[in-house]
This record gives C-alpha cells, sequence and structure tokens, in this order.
C-alpha cells in the first residue's frame, strides 16, 4: 500500500487541521497522498487526480467527515474496488471506522498492515416511465420514494419477485441494505440488520393502515414500486441515499436489485460494530 486518496468535508470545523496531520504521518510512513480539487490546497505535496482515476491508481482512499462524506466517497468511487475508511470529524458517523484523535495510529496501521477490509452491498434501482428506462441510481443506504416538503399521502404498489404484496397509501417507502437499516429506515421504525445480512428491507412510511410492517428479504430478490396516484400539485420524490432526487409521476415502475460491485470499508483491529451501536444508539442493556 503506497498511495492514499484523500477526501474531506472542509466544511467540518477541524478538517484541516486533521489534514494537515494526516499529510504528515503520511509522509513519515512513505505514502503520497492523492486528492481532489478543493482539498489539494490544503495538502500541498499530495497529487491532484480526477476521482475517475482513482480506482487504478489509489491503494486506500480516507474519508475525513462524517456519514455523508463517506456516501459522497462511496458514491464517486462507483464500482472501483478501492476500500475507504472513514475518519468521524462529523457528530453521528456510523460508517466511519475511527475519530479525528485517531487518525495518525489509522494510517501506522494501513503502514504495518494490521487492518480488515468488510464488504458492503449496494442498491441498484432503475425508473421505468411508458416502457423506457429513464433513471438509474445507486445507493449505498437507502432508495426513498417520498414526499421532501410535503405532508400528502400517495399510493403505491409493492411487488416482490413479480408477485403482488400490497398497495399502501403513505407518505413513502424505503428500501434499505443492512448498512442503512441504521439510518432512515431506523428512524421511520425498522430493525437494525448487521452489514454482513444478505437482506434488504422495506418500511412503509407513515401507511394509513395499522397492518403495515418492515419486512426483510433476501438481497437476490426484485423489488417493484409503481406510484399508482399522486395529489394534485404534489412531486413524488426518489432518492438515492438523500442525494440526486428524480421526480416521478403517475405511473412510473421502480424496480430494485442488489448492485452487483460492493463497497469495501477498512476496519481498523479495535473496530467492533456492536460497540458502535451501543456508543450511538445509547444502548445500555437492563438496568440491575
Amino acid at each position: 500500500m503506497k498511495q492514499i486518496g484523500v477526501i474531506a468535508n472542509l466544511d467540518k470545523p477541524n478538517c484541516k487541521a486533521v489534514l494537515a496531520r494526516l499529510a504528515a504521518r503520511a509522509k513519515e510512513r512513505g505514502f503520497t497522498l492523492v486528492a481532489t480539487e478543493g482539498a489539494e490546497s490544503h495538502l500541498p505535496e499530495a497529487r491532484t487526480l480526477p476521482i475517475a482515476e482513482w480506482g487504478a491508481t489509489v491503494d486506500v482512499v480516507i474519508a475525513l467527515g462524517g456519514d455523508g462524506t463517506m456516501l459522497h466517497a462511496v458514491r464517486m468511487l462507483d464500482s472501483a474496488d478501492t476500500p475507504v475508511l472513514g475518519v468521524n470529524i462529523g457528530s453521528l458517523g456510523f460508517l466511519t471506522s475511527v475519530t479525528e484523535a485517531e487518525v495518525e495510529h489509522a494510517v501506522d496501521m494501513l503502514a504495518a498492515g494490521t487492518y480488515s477490509v468488510s464488504e458492503r452491498s449496494l442498491l441498484r434501482c432503475s425508473v421505468m416511465r411508458e416502457a423506457e428506462t429513464i433513471h438509474h441510481s445507486i445507493a449505498l443506504n437507502d432508495m426513498v420514494v417520498g414526499w421532501g416538503a410535503s405532508s400528502r399521502a400517495l399510493m403505491l404498489r409493492l411487488r416482490i419477485d413479480a408477485e403482488e404484496v400490497a398497495q399502501y397509501l403513505c407518505d413513502g417507502l424505503i428500501v434499505s441494505t443492512p448498512t442503512g437499516s441504521t439510518g432512515h429506515s431506523l428512524s421511520a421504525g425498522g430493525p437494525v440488520v448487521h452489514p454482513a445480512a444478505p437482506v434488504m428491507c422495506i418500511n412503509v412510511i407513515c401507511p394509513h393502515t395499522l397492518g403495515a410492517r418492515p419486512l426483510v428479504l433476501s438481497d437476490t430478490s426484485m423489488i417493484e414500486i409503481e406510484v399508482l396516484d399522486i395529489p394534485e400539485h404534489k412531486r413524488p420524490l426518489l432518492s438515492a441515499d438523500g442525494q440526486g432526487e428524480f421526480v416521478l409521476a403517475v405511473g412510473d415502475g421502480l424496480a430494485i436489485t442488489r448492485y452487483e460491485p460492493r463497497a469495501r470499508f477498512v476496519h481498523l483491529p479495535e473496530y467492533s460494530y456492536f460497540s458502535v451501536l451501543r456508543q450511538k444508539l445509547h444502548w445500555r442493556g437492563s438496568a440491575r
């Protein structure tokens, strides 16, 4: 491992200071840094290279920020096999692996080869309109059909592997990966799913029925959503990882499947998924 790509959220208050520490330790360990435009001004000795070329050049990517920065890094790398190490300088950090205080330690572990890599499944969504594919999206966390700012309900039909499940009058619908189970889906009452589980989760947002419950199914399934009805003057949106909103119309059909390339995350030896859950979700267990 010789070249480290750096993606950073420069809006974070401590980001520039953490970049300086990262650059100093990387130089000590003999790494070459590769930066995106914008970050290179804070990494004067780094190479500047378009992210489209990182897959064939960079050995690992360090993403400094929060969960949004990790999602951005995975999206920018697209289907590249390059693993990502997240350094949390944000507030939540479910996806990041180390804190900003541990950035030098992280570089040391990369130099020593003392780390593991986990694979995370991705989702692909295709939107069909009048028998024509008009939009594609890729997501690490979730695909969400919803209103954005509107509170009016819409009617959606759900099918799994071509079999009718139900029609829902609701505020929206979430299809999430195991990684995304601790995101929007969790806020809507969905289950926490271990990242290694080969499943997808479906969660209806505020359905007008007490019978709708979160659904966990094999990630080999095809999920189909059809927009049956939209209140007048309202615009339902498809959102992938909270980004790239696409406006849907009555009659649109969405097909969601597992995306064959996988995201790869770097973890240091002390990383524990369940420790993250205890810390971030404030799990304390039973009082004694």
